[in-house]
């Protein structure tokens, strides 16, 4: 059975103005039979990091032949150039700002172009709406069977643009890892730098984050912490997370993006409680 091409979006546009349905609007004019699914529009403002952290522990869960576009752009409107990606069985249409450094870093034989070919743009580009004008446009014309050659002029992946992604340091004693809070959730969930592989042979773990002051031991789930208590445990994402079971660790232990969270090795094995 025939399925229609993917496009998904990820942009930080929010849901509460039209941008993300207008850039859906563009892209069913184009091409009626694409099937569109929204990744997330809750990236936070303008936060590339966070936008490449989301894209990359996303990608896999999607059919081959997805083409993601990527619209958190705050260089919009500058001489940044707008590229499409081809990498693995993926296609990516974002700017070149960093966004993508996990898919080059994933897909070192990635092949990239700038999107220039006026004939795969709307007419009067905005200073300010590439998602509308120039990144919809390029995914419908890609999913109805343009070739990524046909965009522009090749560029060496090697030549786009990175960022600086989450960077762990080993403790002195070689007892564990200094890290940082590199996303929150909906939720108030702290995700962190730390790869459960990090973890995983039979060691005792604990996890303190920001000025909270007893460690926190890695549980399987939320309910094995009393109600009230925080937690760690091995995320969906395949990363250390902390929670508090019904409530907002991020509000309630005041951490958020950025804050040093450590996890080491040792002997502790009580609920945590709260710090007075």
């Amino acid at each position: 059975m025939h399925q229609p091409p993917v496009i998904a979006l990820l942009t930080d546009f929010g849901l509460e103005d039209a941008f993300v349905g207008v850039m859906k609007g563009v892209i069913a004019t184009i091409c009626r039979n694409v099937q569109v699914i929204d990744l997330t529009h809750a990236i936070s403002a303008q936060n590339i990091r966070q936008a490449a952290f989301h894209l990359d522990r996303s990608v896999g869960y999607f059919p081959d032949g997805t083409i993601f576009v990527c619209v958190v752009d705050p260089g919009v409107g500058t001489t940044r150039q707008a590229i499409g990606v081809e990498a693995g069985p993926y296609r990516f249409i974002a700017p070149d700002n960093g966004l993508l450094t996990t898919i080059f870093e994933r897909w070192a034989d990635a092949k990239c172009h700038e999107l220039t070919n006026a004939n795969y743009q709307l007419t009067n580009i905005s200073a300010t709406f590439h998602g509308r004008d120039l990144f919809s446009p390029a995914a419908a014309h890609l999913a109805a069977g343009i070739p990524l050659e046909a965009f522009g002029p090749a560029i060496d992946i090697a030549n786009c643009t990175r960022i600086e992604l989450w960077q762990n340091r080993p403790k002195e004693d070689g007892k564990g890892w200094t890290g940082e809070v590199i996303a929150t959730d909906h939720f108030g969930n702290l995700i962190t730098s730390f790869e459960a592989g990090m973890l995983a042979d039979d060691g005792d773990w604990n996890v303190t984050v920001g000025n909270y002051a007893e460690p926190l031991p890695i549980l399987r789930t939320y309910g094995e912490a009393e109600p009230g208590h925080p937690l760690a445990y091995i995320g969906s994402s395949g990363m250390i997370e902390i929670a508090i079971r019904n409530g907002n660790a991020s509000a309630e232990l005041r951490v958020g993006e950025g804050d040093m969270v450590e996890v080491r090795r040792g002997g502790f094995h009580a609920r945590p409680g709260r710090q007075s």
